[in-house]
């Protein structure tokens, strides 16, 4: 195995579009895992453009991420919510919603909650 691995998400192993072309997931995969970089555009959100792809009531995927930039909006199935943006890292358990805040698209990288995000249904959220 070689000492350094380099991987450019540009230059993704797979890409996954959002309904309505509010963007993407670029996903690299390392044998560490897969690593993701979602681009979520301005007027994104889960329940409208991810949960026609999943096919749950929520997102059920657990998040450990670094938003680049943009902001969204995550609000858990209990109602507690908070705000993420630029140089943020956050953590989020299965059960939520989330929407883009603003007009910028909102760009995260995520280590955690991409491996089947916005795959067809069965295959997780």
């Amino acid at each position: 195995m070689p000492g350094i691995v380099r991987k450019n998400f540009d230059s993704a192993d797979e890409t996954r579009p959002f309904e309505d072309g509010k963007g993407r997931l670029d996903l690299v995969n390392t044998d560490k895992g897969p690593v993701g970089r979602a681009v979520f555009e301005p007027g994104w959100q889960w329940s409208k453009h991810i949960k026609p792809i999943a096919g749950t009531d929520s997102c059920e995927a657990s998040h450990a991420a670094y938003v680049i930039s943009g902001r969204m909006k995550v609000v858990m199935n209990d109602g507690s919510e908070g705000d993420v943006g630029p140089g943020d890292y956050f953590s989020v358990e299965p059960g939520h919603d989330a929407w883009v805040v603003g007009d910028e698209p909102c760009v995260v990288v995520d280590w955690a909650g991409f491996a089947n995000y916005a795959a067809p249904a069965g295959s997780a959220s």
